[in-house]
């Protein structure tokens, strides 16, 4: 007598989401596609650069304010940490685009909520780092203070800080360069996600340096031009990381939330 009464269906998806091979210079062609995204969608794009810029001031002015540079390593390298959740819209908006609709905001937000649960997850993770880099960031400043503004004393400063800054940055662009644009695209989990993320990096280190060197590039680019610049580079990047997820990571094996054409490499 067969006594497998209403068998359990096992789930046979691998752990981690198989990685493509990364040729180094993949990240060009994802920048030329992020570019080519911001101009097929350049008002929600600006809206959300300028956003941007407006919380750039925003933290500028209170470091300003309270004087502690300590604050302001603290604070502005929240982009790095927090940047991903952030650029979920963006990811929405290239959805949009692939889909052949004209982008909006309201839609975008609309789709975001649909991974809302695992986003949240991943920010809790990423406000926790934040806030022990921000309390390494004000220690930092305690050891090596600029009060007085000399430029010997802020290079040190920045100096030590970017060292330190850099083990952190490293961590978190492992673990979030694919995991948020996975948990957008499929019906997965976050832990699935990161450790995707993690798997691809270290397969392909070589063309993930370029791209976290080109984010980074990009970044101090925006800096050097008071933060306006942060309005294009910001949505580009955003758009960069999403056809980026989509050439190298095959998520097949997970249910897709949107019909998407397949990316051309």
């Amino acid at each position: 007598m067969n006594n497998d009464n209403n068998p359990q269906e096992e789930d046979t998806r691998p752990f981690v989401a198989p990685c493509r091979t990364i040729a180094p210079s993949a990240p060009l062609r994802w920048l030329r596609k992020g570019w080519q995204d911001f101009r097929a969608a350049p008002g929600p794009s600006l809206i959300y650069g300028l956003m941007m810029v407006g919380l750039s001031y925003l933290i500028t002015g209170a470091t300003w304010w309270f004087g502690n540079m300590g604050l302001y390593l603290g604070l502005i390298s929240g982009f790095v940490f927090l940047g991903p959740i952030l650029a979920l819209n963006l990811y929405n908006i290239s959805i949009q685009l692939q889909q052949g609709r004209v982008p909006t905001l309201r839609e975008s937000l609309r789709q975001a909520r649909q991974c809302m649960g695992d986003a949240l997850t991943y920010a809790v993770i990423m406000i926790v780092v934040f806030l022990i880099w921000a309390r390494a960031a004000n220690l930092i400043y305690i050891f090596y203070p600029v009060n007085e503004w000399h430029w010997k004393d802020i290079v040190l400063f920045f100096g030590v800080g970017s060292s330190v800054g850099a083990v952190f940055c490293a961590i978190i662009f492992t673990a979030s360069v694919f995991s948020l644009p996975m948990i957008m695209d499929r019906r997965t989990d976050m832990v699935t996600g990161v450790i995707t993320s993690i798997n691809a990096v270290l397969r392909n280190k070589l063309a993930l340096f370029v791209w976290a060197s080109l984010i980074g590039v990009c970044l101090l680019s925006g800096l050097l031009t008071a933060y306006l610049g942060l309005a294009v580079l910001l949505p580009v990047l955003g758009y960069a990381t999403w056809h980026g997820y989509r050439e190298s990571i095959d998520a097949s094996a997970w249910e897709a939330r949107f019909e998407l054409p397949q990316e051309h490499h």
